[in-house]
């Protein structure tokens, strides 16, 4: 009996040492950094719609990246009323998974989850600089999960190109609905940095 508890309590004295704890980033960790101008192509209220902004990143390990990203709408989008048109911008937080990186063309996901904000405002250069300028505006919430093609150029610069989609909640303006700024997009995205 006493040989049977002896080779237990050695036994449970051992599982602390034999069960290792598993992580996601563990070792030598490399870390490294990038940041992107993006332009995005979409729709918006029906129309053509070009967003310009920027992401940046630190990444780990080569595989995965913690940042944010921020975009606005740089074209005209006619709204319902005269005169007037439409404005749309947001931002938020970003994870990124990139998908063997060292490869000379590999794959990236990555998802934003971000607030935003929209404005129906009249059309300066349409009233020929009359008008007070006011508007109705409203804030949303804003997810966008999106697939990237990534091609390494130089050590420093990597050129991708994507498809994603855009969710929108929170659009309250009458006439005007969250699908108007949600929907499908594709984009081209420079980035430099170490990776």
């Amino acid at each position: 009996m006493k040989n049977l508890l002896l080779v237990l309590m050695l036994a449970a004295a051992a599982l602390p040492a034999a069960a290792q704890e598993r992580t996601l980033v563990s070792g030598q960790v490399e870390h490294g950094g990038f940041g992107a101008p993006v332009v995005r192509f979409t729709q918006i209220h029906d129309q053509f719609g070009v967003l310009v902004g920027g992401r940046g990143g630190w990444i780990i390990n080569h595989t995965f990246s913690i940042g944010g990203g921020g975009y606005g709408l740089a074209n005209k989008v006619e709204a319902e009323e005269a005169d007037s048109v439409v404005t749309f911008g947001y931002g938020g937080g970003e994870l990124e998974w990139i998908i063997n990186s060292d490869d000379l063309l590999h794959f990236t996901v990555y998802a934003l989850i971000g607030a935003g904000g929209i404005s129906i405002r009249e059309d300066f250069w349409e009233n020929h600089g009359d008008g007070d300028g006011n508007g109705r505006t409203d804030g949303l919430f804003v997810g966008d999960l999106t697939g990237n093609l990534e091609l390494n150029i130089a050590s420093w610069f990597r050129v991708n190109f994507g498809a994603g989609y855009r969710l929108v909640s929170g659009v309250e303006i009458p006439g005007y609905s969250n699908s108007d700024f949600g929907g499908p997009s594709g984009h081209i995205t420079l980035k430099f940095g170490k990776f």
